[in-house]
């Protein structure tokens, strides 16, 4: 469910409200108790209740565990392989071929 801030313009007094899109907002203000509450444009702001929401709802039958941060990497710590070092890589210049300019030729 979204999670919606307004605003009273009265007393100025912010609050948010943990509200469905279909339910209607707030037209009194919890403070002052004035008529007129706003709702403020904010960034989305919402909430997934639960322990791994997508492992438990889209998950089919038979999928391997997915998560890269699982507990199986947590094991196995990262060996650093310094008997595989990989070659330096030969670079070759070459130098520009000197051309005779125009002016000292005839």
């Amino acid at each position: 469910m979204p999670i919606y801030e307004f605003e009273c313009p009265s007393c100025a007094h912010r609050f948010e409200r943990l509200q469905k899109v279909s339910d209607a907002d707030p037209s009194d203000c919890p403070e002052c108790g004035k008529h007129g509450v706003r709702r403020r444009l904010t960034a989305p702001a919402f909430r997934l209740s639960g322990s791994g929401w997508y492992e438990t709802d889209f998950k089919k039958e038979g999928d391997t565990r997915r998560n890269l941060a699982s507990s199986e990497s947590a094991e196995k710590p990262a060996a650093a392989d310094t008997s595989a070092k990989p070659e330096p890589v030969k670079t070759e210049t070459k130098k520009p071929e000197s051309k005779p300019s125009a002016a000292n030729e005839g």
